[in-house]
């Protein structure tokens, strides 16, 4: 399961990044992901279902502070763009991953038929809501195929953290519709607002896909522990502490060394991909069609 934050880290650098690279940054990161689910584990003494729901987390913030170090794309490139193709292929795969993704909330909790329903329930609603917001934030009233993409899996990575311990439908219902409307609106805020500051690139947008729906699910995991144990306010302050503990923990990890990573991969030794190569499989692949007199 520690390669999932490998796969959604591999997201914000793909096109970006030569294959030494990625090869490089997949050990260094299964590394570090370990070592830091082996501190909230055994410091923090955190579940192993929520460690692992860090997954999202960590994978997310690595990968964008790891693609902050490579040079930002030109604006007016359009080798990114999508095409009916690759949507096609792109729903293919997202309609894998939400069938499936209840067995992966579920893989490790002890009230596993909770977590399956309560895992569903939230991908239901977040797949509503993606179709719903894509007509109301778009021009021509259409379904953008980059809304659903993203926002109909948010609603599995917001309810993993608390999936097993959600005694009521609605309440991942609602981790559902906020993980779906954080991932559509977060779209438009950090492609505008967020990432020209930054002068961040995020190739396939896995922060407002990953990053923001399991910060809110860190955050209701937390809420909820405060209502079930409200009435034991000796430990209560404790309990938390330890949930925001491994939160900043494991974001923090992944911050500085995503960054660390970048910068040394970055160096002339792993000739790196210049600019007005991004996004060419040409660089690295042999297409016999595309050869001269084929």
């Amino acid at each position: 399961m520690s390669m999932t934050a490998v796969v959604i880290s591999t997201g914000a650098v793909l096109g970006k990044a030569n294959p030494v690279q990625l090869i490089l940054m997949t050990v260094l990161e299964l590394i570090v992901f370990s070592m830091s689910r082996w501190m909230n584990v055994t410091f923090l003494q955190v579940t192993d279902s929520i460690s692992m729901m860090h997954v999202h987390l960590f994978g997310a913030y690595f990968g964008l502070a790891f693609s902050s170090c490579f040079s930002e794309p030109s604006p007016r490139t359009d080798k990114n763009a999508r095409t009916p193709k690759s949507d096609l292929l792109s729903m293919l795969g997202t309609v894998f991953l939400w069938v499936f993704w209840p067995s992966f909330n579920s893989v490790l909790s002890d009230s596993k038929w909770r977590a399956i329903y309560n895992t569903y329930f939230g991908l239901a609603v977040s797949a509503v809501t993606a179709f719903a917001l894509s007509v109301l934030t778009t021009k021509d009233g259409k379904f953008r195929m980059s809304h659903i993409h993203s926002a109909v899996l948010a609603g599995g990575v917001a309810v993993g953290y608390a999936a097993h311990s959600i005694k009521y439908p609605w309440i991942a219902m609602v981790l559902g519709l906020l993980a779906s409307v954080i991932a559509i609106l977060g779209s438009y805020c950090s492609q505008r607002c967020l990432n020209p500051p930054l002068k961040l690139h995020d190739t396939s947008g896995v922060h407002f896909t990953f990053g923001m729906p399991a910060v809110l699910g860190a955050l209701a995991q937390v809420v909820l522990l405060i209502i079930k144990n409200w009435n034991n306010l000796s430990s209560l302050g404790y309990l938390v502490m330890i949930q925001v503990g491994a939160f900043c923990l494991t974001i923090s990890v992944a911050l500085l060394t995503g960054l660390i990573a970048g910068l040394i991969l970055n160096l002339r030794l792993f000739k790196t991909i210049p600019v007005s190569k991004y996004f060419e499989d040409q660089f690295y692949w042999e297409f016999p069609h595309l050869a001269v007199g084929f």
